[in-house]
């Protein structure tokens, strides 16, 4: 309480501060676009609508009367005559009579064009008093030193008298001190100023008041909630917003001047609008928390990454937009500003395009979540786990244990192959017989490791396929092809050594062997194939031809559904089926 509200009283303090260091500036918006005749200029700044308004409110708020009345269109006579009083009520009217928008009046020497006004002229405001109402108007003309300069117009001055005397006394000045009225500071009474500091913990009290009143519902609840923390995060810039508005309200009875309270709503305004800027960065800091912890919660991580990526961008554009919109309640000429924020912004892009190819990149892979990290993936011909996705680059950690930084540019037009997604894993191998070999142990082996295929529990049984493809130089070539109905690779390797082994055990039961790329040179008689199992494997071929259930092209199905997944896996004798 008590540090937010010295943060508020601060801020609101820099208000009233302005108002004094405004004072001392002519005036805000100054001459920017130099006159026709650049030879000849005006000492009192009236080259400009701006200059001449702000110079007369200027001079008129220092007393300085001649200064003053150089500004309004009389004669040489009237001027001295007439010029002291004609100043002195003509800013008594704009302070108290004005309405219109100082901000707006032009800064250039030809002024604005405006419909209904002829080019000569700039009407700036409406004086209204009582039943009495004049526009205020300023008149371009020729000075004797040949300069073209604006005045406020006689046509306007005419009707100041009347203007004047349908004015009321302020009955807060009647019933204060004479030396709080009558004593200025800085073109503001001191009441006026004792006003402003009192009206600033008046307005932070209001302003916690109505942000605890707001909050009263979740501070009812038990315990911490979401909504509670996110209101606690938002209850400070909010608390800003609403004392800075309340002290504006304050202000708005006070009827300032018209100059010193030009200045204070540009540095209310800018205090309003830092504030309105850091509650929107909180709120959407808030949502898009809630939303990134909710993808992140699915499983989508990837969005949660682009979510935060979109958090900081969406901050800096909010940082960008609420100081131009500063500069511009001060009263800067923006034109020129985004002019020069396209063409740097076009600068940085060619300068920077790597990175902002390599930003993109890591978008498109976040967004459209291809990996993740601990994902096992193969890019290109390398292959790892992903172990970090940044704005710039993808770490992969590789199976030598090194660190592989790939940009995110060109990981986005890369092939990637996720591996940690398999449903299944492939194993495909090729076996080799000695060209010894007959074709009745070929069969046999054909069978039964087709048999070995359809009956074990890990292996797919559709799709699972073992073929004689080829007699090759130094052997004949089986091919087999199934899929292992795991995605971890420890046990996938685990389920390839038992069916490897499982084969070479057929292999070794059909009577032949594996056979090797290599070439032997006999220096001994050649004991040739086992005779005893090469019976045995021709009798049973024999057996299936007589029964005709020679297994070729593929067992009958009512077979295949017979010995399906009917082979014991693990082994008996396994260490793993032991312990169930």
């Amino acid at each position: 309480m008590r540090h937010s509200f010295n943060l508020i009283a601060g801020i609101l303090a820099c208000v009233a501060v302005s108002i004094v260091a405004s004072a001392q500036l002519l005036p805000a918006q100054t001459p920017t676009t130099a006159p026709a005749n650049p030879s000849i200029t005006d000492p009192l700044g009236r080259e400009t609508p701006s200059g001449t308004v702000y110079g007369f409110l200027q001079a008129v708020q220092s007393a300085n009367y001649a200064t003053a009345s150089q500004y309004l269109q009389l004669s040489n006579a009237k001027r001295l005559s007439e010029g002291q009083d004609l100043s002195t009520k003509l800013k008594v009217v704009m302070d108290r009579a004005y309405s219109g928008n100082l901000r707006r009046i032009s800064n250039a020497p030809e002024g604005t064009v405006q419909e209904g006004v002829a080019p000569d002229r700039q009407r700036i405001g409406l004086l209204s008093a009582g039943d009495v109402e004049a526009n205020l108007d300023l008149v371009r003309i020729s000075d004797p030193g040949g300069a073209r300069i604006w005045l406020i117009s006689s046509d306007t001055l005419t009707k100041v008298p009347d203007l004047f005397d349908q004015l009321e006394v302020h009955q807060v000045e009647t019933r204060l001190p004479l030396f709080l009225v009558q004593h200025n500071f800085l073109g503001l009474p001191l009441w006026q100023w004792l006003a402003l500091l009192l009206a600033i913990p008046i307005a932070a009290g209001l302003g916690w008041l109505a942000v605890w009143l707001l909050g009263l519902p979740l501070a009812l609840r038990r315990g911490p909630t979401p909504r509670a923390a996110s209101w606690s995060a938002i209850s400070r810039p909010l608390w800003l917003v609403s004392a800075t508005l309340i002290h504006g309200v304050f202000t708005r009875y006070l009827s300032l001047p018209l100059l010193p309270r030009h200045h204070y709503q540009m540095a209310a305004g800018t205090v309003l609008i830092i504030g309105a800027s850091w509650l929107v960065q909180r709120t959407l800091q808030q949502i898009a928390r809630r939303l990134r912890q909710r993808a992140i919660y699915t499983g989508r991580t990837g969005a949660g990454s682009v979510m935060l990526l979109g958090e900081r961008i969406l901050k800096a554009l909010i940082l960008i937009v609420a100081v131009f919109a500063i500069l511009h309640s001060l009263g800067f000429n923006m034109t020129t500003a985004l002019a020069g924020l396209g063409i740097g912004g076009i600068a940085v892009a060619f300068a920077a395009q790597k990175t902002l190819e390599n930003l993109f990149g890591g978008i498109s892979v976040l967004g459209d979540e291809v990996i993740h990290v601990g994902d096992l993936c193969r890019f290109g011909e390398r292959e790892g786990t992903v172990e970090d996705i940044s704005l710039r680059s993808t770490r992969i950690r590789t199976p030598e244990r090194t660190e592989l930084s790939i940009p995110n540019g060109s990981l986005a037009t890369m092939n990637v192959e996720n591996l940690t997604r398999r449903d299944k894993m492939l194993f495909r191998t090729n076996i080799g017989l000695r060209c010894e070999t007959s074709a009745d142990q070929l069969r046999y082996v054909l069978a039964h490791v087709r048999k070995l295929l359809y009956e074990h529990p890990k292996v797919e049984t559709d799709g699972a396929r073992i073929r004689f493809i080829g007699i090759d130089e130094s052997s004949l070539t089986l091919e087999l092809f199934c899929y292992i109905l795991t995605r971890n690779a420890p046990e996938f390797l685990a389920i390839r050594e038992d069916l490897l082994l499982r084969i070479m055990d057929l292999v070794a039961a059909s009577g032949t062997t594996f056979a090797f790329p290599s070439r032997t040179l006999y220096l001994g008689r050649d004991s040739g194939l086992d005779k005893e199992k090469t019976a045995a494997t021709a009798g049973q071929v024999q057996q299936w031809r007589e029964n005709s259930k020679l297994p070729f092209p593929d067992y009958a199905p009512s077979d295949i559904s017979e010995f399906s997944n009917s082979l014991p896996y693990p082994q008996t004798d396994s260490a793993l089926r032991s312990k169930k």
